[in-house]
């Protein structure tokens, strides 16, 4: 009987793995191997070159640019985005003043939630597209609400000047993602008992003392996968830097998922690419391995 239990599970479990192996694991086999290669991406044939495109890698300048950035982007987008969201989310959930009901998130909280989730229902093309109207230097309306409050000296090329693109390009990661993560601490925060929020009021803690004494301890697991996620974002990034800057001007805002690109599709170095495709896979995965250390802490558990 077991075993034909067994049989049965096996059987339709089959397909979705057959078709998984085939989709997912067979490319990355695949990556593995055509970086080993000079392959061009134009022809079937190739020569094995063995470790060289590592070894060029090492010593490749714009990609060290990218890293840079990309390592910039990893320490400052899980940590703006996670406190911008703790900060709505416990508004939200706790931040109406105490009254006959209790503890109660912010009047609107409902048009809140809603607002803040908007840039998720937008695609990443959209978004760049957009944000990049918003910073054209002249009919942007950025600079155009600058002009209009009195603000002349304060409008710039935004996007064409290197001091400034990057960061641009940070900003707009920042918003279209903070919203997700709102909702997301919003929800977990919904599991706490509104009683300890009621004995912290009564024992004098402020809203600054309750976020960092209650709500982050018990929503810390969510905290934990947020900044996973946020790091893996951080490593790539490559589809709003290409939309918005395409990497500059002069390589300012390049990152290492739109070297890849380049190499690729500019330059029809497949197997270059590839070797900075196996790269960040396991720069990737080294990332989200030390994320979960980083963050592992005793569970608190709500009795």
């Amino acid at each position: 009987m077991r075993h034909g239990r067994r049989l049965f599970a096996f059987t339709f479990l089959l397909p979705p793995l057959a078709l998984y192996a085939v989709f997912v694991i067979s490319p990355y086999l695949q990556a593995f191997q055509i970086s080993l290669t000079d392959w061009r991406g134009l022809s079937p044939e190739y020569e094995y070159v063995g470790p060289e495109n590592f070894r060029l890698l090492l010593h490749d300048q714009y990609v060290w640019n990218a890293l840079k950035n990309n390592a910039i982007i990893l320490v400052a987008l899980p940590v703006v985005t996670i406190l911008l969201a703790l900060f709505f989310a416990s508004m939200l959930s706790v931040g109406g003043r105490a009254g006959k009901a209790g503890v109660t998130g912010v009047r609107g909280a409902a048009l809140y939630r809603i607002v803040y989730f908007f840039p998720q229902v937008l695609s990443v093309a959209i978004i760049g597209v957009l944000w990049k109207q918003v910073y054209a230097p002249n009919s942007g309306i950025l600079n155009g609400f600058l002009r209009a409050v009195g603000l002349d000296a304060l409008a710039k090329p935004w996007l064409g000047d290197p001091a400034l693109a990057f960061w641009c390009v940070l900003a707009v990661m920042v918003w279209s993602n903070v919203g997700f993560y709102v909702v997301l601490f919003n929800a977990a925060m919904q599991s706490i008992p509104r009683e300890i929020y009621e004995a912290a009021l009564l024992d004098g803690a402020g809203r600054a003392a309750t976020l960092a004494r209650i709500t982050v301890p018990l929503v810390w697991d969510t905290i934990q996968v947020a900044w996973v996620y946020l790091a893996i974002l951080a490593i790539d990034g490559f589809a709003l830097v290409q939309i918005i800057t395409e990497g500059g001007p002069g390589n300012s805002s390049d990152v290492i998922g739109l070297r890849l690109y380049t190499n690729a599709m500019g330059d029809f170095k497949f197997g270059y690419a590839s070797a900075i495709g196996v790269a960040m896979f396991f720069l990737t995965l080294s990332v989200a391995v030390v994320a979960l250390r980083a963050t592992r802490r005793e569970r608190i558990e709500l009795s």
